[in-house]
């Protein structure tokens, strides 16, 4: 499997600073070619949303270069990844929380991450920045951490309720600001000729999943040039709609 890739953040229309952090390396293995994509999302109600997600953004940047090329040659490469990745974040959820309680005050980050290594995947998700599976439907794949996405998946709150609830941006875990986390990290098949979308909430919120196929579908994007231009028309269509967080997106489309 080959991929093309594309990256792209804005600071968007109200916030001074950008709390979003994001990397987008590339590379050939043993396994075949290899993408890696982490997207970050410092929370915004926090003081230093911008330091907890770019200290995440390198401690796994840290692990692919250090680390990676060793984890490929493992014969239990499904295991080694979900143990690491597990251990960093920890290690990351102690550090932020002992840096906040030195400076007095809270900070923290979401997070999605995804490994492509050949036909294979590797994903890791905490909070609420998401990845999406875009070929002829949209399918989200990582499961939000956050109160509204609880509520409606017991059956309390209908998504039409979600979009306007006060509380829709309340998290129940994130990396920094929580005691105890649980990321969901899960393996998953490549599928051909697909667009792998990471966003955070930012990009999301003000576009709909049809405009997502219609503006992301693989038919769309058959260059990098495709990409930069259609998701650079997506932020702005999410600035002109009034978003107010930052706005980040990595593509990634096997073919």
């Amino acid at each position: 499997m080959n991929y093309l890739t594309y990256a792209a953040s804005d600071v968007g229309i109200r916030k001074a600073t950008n709390q979003d952090s994001l990397t987008l390396k590339t590379g050939n293995t043993c396994l075949g070619p290899l993408t890696f994509a982490v997207i970050c999302d410092g929370m915004g109600g926090l003081q230093k949303g911008e330091v907890a997600s770019a200290t995440v953004i390198e401690a796994f940047s840290s692990w692919f270069y250090n680390e990676l090329p060793n984890v490929i040659q493992n014969s239990d490469l499904e295991q080694s990844i979900r143990r690491r990745w597990a251990e960093i974040l920890k290690e990351a959820n102690q550090n932020l929380q002992e840096y906040g309680k030195k400076c007095g005050f809270e900070l923290g980050t979401t997070i999605t991450a995804m490994l492509f290594i050949g036909d294979d995947y590797y994903m890791l998700n905490l909070g609420d920045t998401r990845a999406y599976e875009i070929g002829d439907q949209v399918v989200q794949l990582t499961k939000d951490h956050s109160f509204i996405a609880r509520e409606m998946a017991m059956g309390r709150m209908t998504p039409e309720q979600a979009k306007t609830d006060p509380r829709r941006n309340v998290l129940l875990q994130c990396v920094g600001a929580s005691k105890k986390i649980a990321p969901d990290i899960t393996y998953g098949k490549v599928r051909q000729d697909t667009v792998y979308l990471l966003c955070s909430d930012g990009f999301r919120h003000e576009i709909t999943e049809r405009e997502m196929l219609h503006y992301l579908s693989p038919k769309q994007l058959n260059s990098r040039n495709d990409m930069e231009q259609n998701a650079m028309y997506l932020i702005e269509l999410n600035k002109s709609r009034k978003e107010q967080d930052n706005i980040s997106v990595i593509l990634v489309r096997s073919y």
